[in-house]
C-alpha cells in the first residue's frame, strides 16, 4: 500500500518559489506520516510513501531549509529518499526507492548471462597451478567477468563456472596443458680422493670463461682419452650456458658416456686413494628439483628467555640438489647445488661451528653423459713412522734401522653426475627398482 501526500492544485511554479525556503516544525510523538504531509503541504510537492514506513517521530525545527528537515527526518527514522520532478519517493534504507514506483519508471538493469558450471579432472597437470593460470594470476586471465574456479585438491578437479564458449576454450586449453611431464633419471657419484689420485685418473680441471666454455688449461691426458685412446682436449669441453659464478669459483669438466669409471675408481680405492661416499640415483619430473641429503643433525643447547634451556639442532650434511630441463635436442640442462657441511672444531655460545663448501652452478649435458664437479678442498698432514722390525727397536743404533716421514696431501671432493631422460615405460621400472 502506498499513500500519497499531495497538493494537487499547487503549480510547478510554486514549487519552485519554495525550493530553498526554511521549514519550522513543532511536532511532539507525531505520526511519522503526519510529518511528511506537513513537508509535501509547505513545498508542494508529491510525496510517495512505502506502506512499510511506520512509526512516530518528536522533533522541534525552526527556519531549517526544507530539504534538509526533510533528510533529517527520514534519517532519523533508517529512510531513504528518491525525487524524480516533482515526485519524492520514501522507502526504508534496505528497499531501493525504485521498488516503490511502477516498472515503468525503475532505470533498465543489465541481465546477467547465461552460467555453466562444469567439473574438469586433472590426470597429470596440478589442478592448483591450473586455476592459477585461469585466473590470470600468472599473467593473461582465461576466464570472463562472469567467470569462476574452484579446486578440489583431494580428486585433482577444477569445478569452474562461465560463459558456454568461454568453457569450450578452458577445456582446449586444459586438454593441451594436461600432459605427462618428461622424467629424468639423476646418477650422482660422490667420492673422496687424494690429490694425488686425481692427477692420475687424469681430470684437467678448467676454469669458467665469460662465453660459460669449461676446457682444459694445458695438453694433461684426461680419463676420457686413457680408455678411447685420444689426447690433447678432444670431449672435454663441455657449455655452461649460463653460470651462476663465472671466473673459475669451482671447477666443472665432462666425461664422455662410454668412460670406465666404475673400474678406475675401484682400483683406487682398494689401494686407499680414494672412498666414494655416496651413490645415490633418483627420478625427478622435468624442472623438478630433486634434493638428496646424507649426514647428520647436531644438538645442542640454548637457553630461552625464561632461562630454560631448548634442544636446537643444526645440521651437518653433504647435500645435492638437481634441477633437470629438458632441451629440444634431447639434451639435460643442470642446476647444480652442492653443500659439503662439516663440523668446526670451534662452538660459539655453546652451539656448533659449521664450515660450509658449496658449489653452484648450471650446466649442459648430453643425455648419458657425466659432469664432472670438484673444488672442493682440505688439506691432510700426517707423520709415518717407518722401521725394520726388532732392529728399529734397538737403542741408539735404532735410528738406523727407522725414520719418519711426513705426509702432506690434498683431498678432494669429487662429484660425478649422469643425467638420463627415460619414456614412461622406462620411468616406472627404474621407480620400482630404486
Amino acid at each position: 500500500m502506498l499513500c500519497i501526500f499531495a497538493v494537487l492544485a499547487a503549480p510547478m511554479a510554486v514549487a519552485e518559489s519554495v525550493e530553498k525556503e526554511p521549514i519550522s516544525l513543532n511536532f511532539h510523538d507525531a505520526e511519522l506520516s503526519a510529518v511528511l504531509a506537513a513537508i509535501a503541504d509547505f513545498t508542494g510537492l508529491d510525496i510517495i510513501v512505502s506502506d512499510a514506513v511506520r512509526g512516530r517521530v518528536t522533533l522541534r525545527l525552526d527556519r531549517v531549509p526544507w530539504d534538509q528537515a526533510l533528510e533529517l527526518v527520514l534519517r532519523s527514522q533508517g529512510l531513504s529518499s528518491q525525487r524524480q520532478g516533482n515526485v519524492i519517493m520514501v522507502a526504508p534504507a534496505m528497499q531501493t526507492a525504485s521498488q516503490v514506483v511502477a516498472p515503468a519508471i525503475r532505470m533498465p538493469v543489465e541481465s546477467t548471462p547465461s552460467l555453466v558450471l562444469e567439473q574438469l579432472t586433472l590426470r597429470y597437470a596440478r589442478a592448483a597451478d591450473m586455476a592459477s593460470l585461469l585466473r590470470g594470476e600468472q599473467g593473461l586471465g582465461l576466464l570472463s567477468e562472469y567467470g569462476r574456479v574452484a579446486v578440489d585438491e583431494r580428486t585433482n578437479t577444477l569445478l569452474v563456472q562461465d560463459r558456454q564458449q568461454r568453457l569450450a576454450s578452458i577445456r582446449n586449453m586444459l586438454q593441451s596443458l594436461d600432459i605427462p611431464a618428461a622424467q629424468v633419471q639423476i646418477e650422482a657419484r660422490i667420492v673422496v680422493v687424494r690429490d694425488s689420485a686425481a692427477r692420475e685418473i687424469g681430470i684437467d680441471w678448467g676454469l669458467s670463461s665469460r662465453r660459460g666454455l669449461i676446457a682444459g688449461s694445458d695438453g694433461r691426458t684426461r680419463l676420457a682419452d686413457r680408455f678411447s685412446g685420444r689426447g690433447g682436449h678432444g670431449g672435454l669441453a663441455v657449455d655452461l650456458g649460463d653460470p651462476v659464478a663465472p671466473g673459475g669459483a669451482f671447477n666443472v669438466g665432462y666425461l664422455a658416456s662410454d668412460v670406465l669409471l666404475d673400474l678406475e675408481l675401484r682400483a683406487l680405492e682398494s689401494e686407499g686413494r680414494s672412498k666414494t661416499i655416496s651413490e645415490p640415483r633418483i627420478i625427478t619430473a622435468n624442472q623438478h628439483p630433486a634434493v638428496i641429503k646424507q649426514g647428520k643433525e647436531v644438538p645442542y643447547q640454548e637457553e630461552t628467555s625464561s632461562g630454560a634451556t631448548n634442544t636446537e639442532f643444526k645440521e651437518a650434511v653433504l647435500a645435492l640438489e638437481v634441477t633437470p630441463q629438458i632441451t629440444s635436442d634431447d639434451a639435460v640442462v643442470l642446476d647444480l647445488r652442492i653443500n659439503n657441511d662439516t663440523i668446526a672444531d670451534q662452538s660459539f655460545a655453546g652451539a656448533p661451528a659449521i664450515d660450509t663448501n658449496q658449489i653452484a652452478t648450471r650446466v649442459r649435458v648430453a643425455n648419458g653423459a657425466t659432469v664432472v664437479l670438484g673444488g672442493i678442498l682440505t688439506h691432510d698432514q700426517a707423520r709415518n713412522l717407518h722401521r725394520i722390525p726388532w732392529l728399529g727397536d734397538l737403542p741408539l743404533l735404532g735410528n738406523l734401522f727407522r725414520y719418519t716421514e711426513e705426509v702432506r696431501d690434498r683431498v678432494e671432493l669429487l662429484v660425478f653426475i649422469t643425467p638420463r631422460i627415460l619414456d614412461d615405460g622406462l620411468a616406472v621400472a627404474d621407480a620400482g627398482s630404486t
